[in-house]
């Protein structure tokens, strides 16, 4: 195995993910495929990584008051146990590993497909939430909490299968519930979730034996500074440019592992 490629791989994926926020899970899956590592393996692989690369955020966001802890506690109301349960499913399959590894892989190529047009409309989708700010369902605090619990069911159960979905279409889909929300705020309480359910769910994989502890080693030692540097340079190059090419990277893999 290419141990100096997987540091060079953390490194790459951690400056973009510290500059552009996109996730590292719909970056990271796909590399680690490339390297030859069986779907299972690298799903489980890259959820630990999150969780561990993640973490810091959470203490950064934290102190900079951009944490909507209420949001954070009913997303994981439904997506630690949609986690539990999607691992218990994966655990019954665990009869044939084939048959494991072809669902994750298809269910990786439709959540690649899905992150990409969610990175490109982005910003459309927050101008069109924010217009219907004042419709009914925002003002109703019991819908809008069953909504979020529901959201973090979906997310519990993709992040589960593909290691992706915390990130980008986590953000996207408080967007439309939270409007209001100043995005900062949005993406420190999406970071917030994302901690405990990356964390349940790499758990869950690595006790499948879904895990590759060499490989996660090489990738925080590239990742980690990564991250530093990229947060440094941070709206230095422009956004669009680099959000539209990861795009366009991304939806070319999910069709491949789709078709």
């Amino acid at each position: 195995m290419d141990l100096v490629g997987l540091i060079i791989a953390g490194l790459v994926v951690g400056f973009i993910v510290g500059m552009t926020g996109v996730g590292g899970g719909s970056l990271m899956t796909p590399i680690l495929l490339w390297f030859g590592i069986p779907p299972s393996t690298a799903v489980g692989t890259d959820l630990l990584y999150a969780a561990i690369t993640k973490s810091g955020g959470i203490y950064v966001h934290n102190k900079k008051k951009n944490i909507n802890w209420t949001i954070t506690a009913w997303l994981t109301l439904g997506s630690v146990p949609a986690a539990l349960l999607t691992l218990w499913l994966l655990h019954y399959l665990k009869t044939d590993l084939d048959v494991l590894n072809k669902i994750i892989k298809y269910s990786l190529g439709w959540a690649l497909l899905f992150t990409s047009i969610a990175i490109v409309f982005k910003k459309r989708l927050l101008a069109f939430s924010q217009k219907h700010a004042g419709d009914k369902f925002h003002s109703e605090s019991k819908t809008q909490n069953f909504l979020t619990v529901a959201i973090g069911v979906m997310l519990g159960a993709t992040v589960t299968l593909t290691s992706i979905g915390a990130g980008a279409l986590g953000t996207v889909t408080l967007f439309f519930l939270y409007p209001l929300l100043p995005t900062p705020k949005l993406v420190g309480t999406e970071i917030a979730h994302a901690v405990p359910l990356t964390l349940v769910a790499g758990l869950g994989h690595a006790s499948m034996g879904n895990l590759d502890f060499n490989v996660l080693g090489h990738l925080l030692l590239g990742s980690l500074p990564g991250i530093y540097l990229g947060s440094l340079l941070s709206g230095k190059l422009p956004d669009l440019l680099l959000r539209n090419a990861i795009a366009m990277m991304l939806f070319y893999v999910g069709f491949k592992l789709v078709v």
